[in-house]
């Protein structure tokens, strides 16, 4: 029998300790194995092969997005450079264009040297894909919602455009993590995660993740992931898999939250415009009812004037809320996409997809909704 998304979220990946019945995963931080004979052991050699606590946390992950893989690594950026060196010179990325500048400046400033091409189209227009769709296309890169932004692509569209071609579809799943969104069901070939967001959920730790059902394309990765080193540490595993066990209540309330002050921002004189795919005037808001089980709790908005000095000091004002980098944790945070996670992109690219000077983002916490928007009223009262 299928259990259910909560359930899973508590007992995925769960193995009582035989030594002493510990119901918690343990810790093993060690580096290597005790080994009876020489190939004689007990499936662990080397920590950065496997670990007990991370190989506990990669089933955990697999079975939270319905997989039969899943590999954690040291950040999502490590997961994402994971998965691009299975490409070659020459082969060729379709890309959102509205994404997280840290995927963008990995792409631009990295792989780009190495002679990967990437586009970067509108995933919601079937024909910009087919224009740069070729033999050389290997993946499509999908962010859903997309950051920051909102916007959100028809994965299962997506899936469809591109079928025939021998090409891998990859989601990252941050901002709506599984229990709002699972990509392998619309047709999507792998998910990431930068788990440093909603899968800890407290800030405390930073990791990225992929799981896929492909046996070759895992034989792939994993070669690498051991290869090249990027793996997630047996602590942070722990803390991963401690912050999962509460995932389907933390999006409940980051949900809840999301509705409560979209509310109050769209009724505000000094709101130009609200981003939240949960809005019947958001462009993708018909598709997002479909694939998604909620519209989660990042949001943006843009500040009446549009302008840098209006933003800063808005930002700058609220005292709940907490100026910083990163989103998904149990504390509210405010951000500022131009001159903070998006800096990497140039203005004149970023801007094209609404990213100006005037553009503030939100990840609300699990706090108390009514004492957030008193935050952000006392905050709009001061400019």
């Amino acid at each position: 029998m299928q259990k259910g998304k909560g359930t899973r979220a508590v007992h995925a990946g769960v193995e009582h300790c035989p030594a002493t019945g510990a119901i918690m995963t343990p810790i093993y931080q060690t580096s290597t194995y005790v080994q009876d004979g020489v190939g004689n052991h007990k499936g662990y050699e080397y920590s950065r092969t496997l670990n007990p606590t991370r190989h506990a946390l990669e089933k955990a992950l697999a079975e939270l997005e319905g997989a039969k893989y899943g590999l954690a690594f040291g950040s999502g950026l490590a997961a994402m450079d994971n998965l691009m060196k299975i490409l070659k010179p020459g082969d060729e990325v379709i890309s959102t264009n509205d994404l997280y500048g840290g995927s963008y400046r990995l792409f631009t400033t990295v792989f780009q040297n190495y002679g990967i091409v990437f586009h970067f189209v509108d995933l919601s227009d079937m024909d910009a894909i087919k224009s740069v769709l070729n033999e050389n296309t290997k993946i499509v890169w999908i962010e859903t919602p997309t950051n920051p932004m909102m916007q959100i692509t028809d994965i299962k569209v997506v899936a469809e455009t591109v079928s025939g071609n021998d090409v891998i579809v990859c989601v990252d799943n941050t901002f709506a993590t599984p229990m709002l969104q699972q990509p392998l069901s619309e047709g999507a070939d792998l998910v990431m995660h930068s788990a440093t967001k909603y899968l800890g959920g407290h800030s405390d730790v930073v990791m990225g993740c992929l799981m896929l059902n492909d046996d070759e394309l895992d034989s792939k990765l994993r070669t690498l992931q051991n290869s090249c080193g990027g793996v997630a540490g047996p602590m942070d595993s722990f803390l991963v898999l401690r912050g999962i066990k509460t995932l389907h209540l933390r999006m409940q309330r980051h949900c809840e939250n999301g509705r409560s002050v979209v509310d109050f921002l769209n009724s505000h004189p000094m709101v130009e415009k609200v981003y939240w795919p949960g809005l019947p005037s958001h462009p993708g808001h018909d598709v997002a009812s479909r694939q998604m089980s909620g519209f989660g709790g990042m949001i943006s908005f843009t500040i009446k004037g549009d302008n840098l000095a209006t933003a800063n000091k808005f930002v700058e004002s609220v005292s709940l809320f907490t100026l910083a980098e990163s989103l998904g944790g149990v504390e509210s945070l405010i951000g500022h996409p131009a001159t903070m996670t998006h800096a990497a992109i140039p203005k004149d690219v970023r801007e094209k997809v609404g990213v100006t000077d005037g553009l503030i983002r939100l990840s609300l916490g699990v706090e108390d909704a009514e004492d957030l928007i008193a935050d952000l009223s006392k905050a709009f009262d001061l400019i």
